[in-house]
C-alpha cells in the first residue's frame, strides 16, 4: 500500500513540474510599446551631452566637495570613539554617584 501511495505521490509530482514548465510560454506576454532598454539608452546619452554643473552644485550646497575636510584616520576615528565614551561613562559614573531626589 505505501509503494501505491509513493507512486501516485511521483506522478502527480512530475505531472505538476510539467505543467509548470508548458505555463511561463503561456502566459508571457507579448511585448507592448517601447522596449525599456532603447529608453535607458536614450536617456544615458542625454545625460552625456549635458553640460557639466559642478560648480553650480557646490555653490548650491555651500561649500565646495574640493574644500571638504580631509577624512581622518582610522586610528583618528577610533581615538575620538574612546574619548565620546569615556566621557558618556564618566556621565553614567556621576549619576550613580548622586542620584535624582524622589518628591
Amino acid at each position: 500500500m505505501k509503494r501505491i501511495i509513493a507512486w501516485l505521490a511521483g506522478a502527480i509530482g512530475i505531472a505538476a513540474l510539467l505543467r509548470l514548465r508548458r505555463r511561463p510560454t503561456e502566459l508571457s506576454p507579448s511585448p507592448v510599446g517601447p522596449d525599456p532598454a532603447d529608453e535607458l539608452k536614450r536617456r544615458l546619452e542625454e545625460a552625456r551631452e549635458a553640460p557639466h554643473d559642478r560648480d553650480e552644485f557646490d555653490a548650491a550646497e555651500g561649500q565646495p566637495v574640493d574644500e571638504v575636510e580631509p577624512t581622518r584616520s582610522i586610528a583618528e576615528r577610533r581615538q575620538a570613539v574612546h574619548e565620546k565614551a569615556r566621557e558618556a561613562l564618566s556621565d553614567m559614573q556621576l549619576d550613580e554617584t548622586h542620584p535624582p531626589e524622589r518628591e
